[in-house]
C-alpha cells in the first residue's frame, strides 16, 4: 500500500473485521485463484496518493477473468481486449473531450497519475465468479479511503462518479458533503445498462467544468492524456 494510504489507514488494519477478511483471503487462496494477483490489489494506492485526489470512480468488483484486473476499476492491461464497460467509458469521454481519440489499450494509470482514484468497493474477487468477496469486509476499508478523501484538511472538494446503484448506495452510506463535493450519479457503464443514462451523461465535462470553478485555471484533468 502507498504510504499515504497506509497511514490514513493503517487504523483499519488492526479491527476484528479486516482480521476475519485476512482470514478469509487465505482460505480463498488455497482454494482458488484470485484477482486481481496480490501484489497488484493496492496498486490504485501506489500510483494515486491521497492528497492527489481530485476524481473518485467507484467500480463494484475487479474483472474476474484471466488477465484483466490490475488493481484500477475498469482498467485493463495490453493486450488484453476492452471489456464492454471500458468501451463505453471511453465512449463518453470522447463525446465530452472533442479532442479524445479512444484509445486502443484499457490502461488507466496515466489518469489515475493525475489524480483520478479508480476504487473497487471489494478489491478482490474469486476467478470467474462475480461479486464473490463482496460484503467480507473490503467495503467497510474502502469506505474509510474514501472517508480520508473526504475528510483531508484544508481541501475545497473532489468530484465522485457514482455508476450504477451499488456505487450510488455507497457514497449515500458515507455520507458525502454534496455541499462541498460533487456527485455525478448515473447507470453503470455495462453494456447491460449504459443506454439507460450512462452514455450522455456528461459527466467528464461535468467533472472538467467543476474542478476549475473550485480549483480555478488549469485545474481540469486532461482526459486525453491515455489517447495520446
Amino acid at each position: 500500500m502507498g504510504p499515504s494510504w497506509y497511514e490514513a489507514l493503517k487504523g483499519e488494519f488492526e479491527k476484528s473485521y479486516f482480521s476475519k477478511l485476512k482470514t478469509f483471503l487465505a482460505t480463498e487462496l488455497s482454494t482458488s485463484t484470485i484477482y486481481p494477483p496480490l501484489k497488484d490489489v493496492y496498486y490504485w494506492s501506489r500510483i494515486t496518493p491521497l492528497d492527489n485526489v481530485k476524481v473518485v470512480i467507484l467500480g463494484q468488483d475487479p474483472y474476474h477473468n484471466v488477465g484483466q484486473a490490475h488493481g484500477l476499476s475498469f482498467s485493463v492491461l495490453p493486450p488484453t481486449a476492452l471489456p464492454g464497460s471500458l468501451k463505453n467509458i471511453y465512449k463518453q469521454m470522447a463525446a465530452d473531450v472533442p479532442t479524445f481519440q479512444i484509445p486502443r489499450t484499457g490502461d488507466l494509470t496515466p489518469l489515475a497519475r493525475l489524480g483520478i482514484l479508480w476504487l473497487n468497493t471489494s478489491l478482490t474477487v474469486r476467478a470467474h465468479k462475480a461479486g464473490s468477496h463482496a460484503r467480507k469486509g473490503w467495503e467497510t476499508l474502502t469506505a474509510q479511503a474514501i472517508k480520508a478523501v473526504t475528510s483531508r484538511p484544508e481541501n475545497p472538494g473532489v468530484v465522485f462518479m457514482a455508476w450504477g446503484l451499488p456505487a450510488q448506495k455507497t457514497c449515500d452510506k458515507i455520507g458525502i458533503d454534496e455541499t462541498k463535493h460533487l456527485v455525478l450519479r448515473s447507470a453503470h457503464p455495462s453494456p447491460l445498462s449504459a443506454y439507460r443514462g450512462f452514455l450522455g451523461n456528461e459527466h467528464f465535462k461535468l467533472a472538467n467544468e467543476w474542478l476549475k470553478q473550485k480549483y480555478g485555471e488549469g485545474a481540469e484533468i486532461d482526459w486525453t492524456v491515455i489517447s495520446q
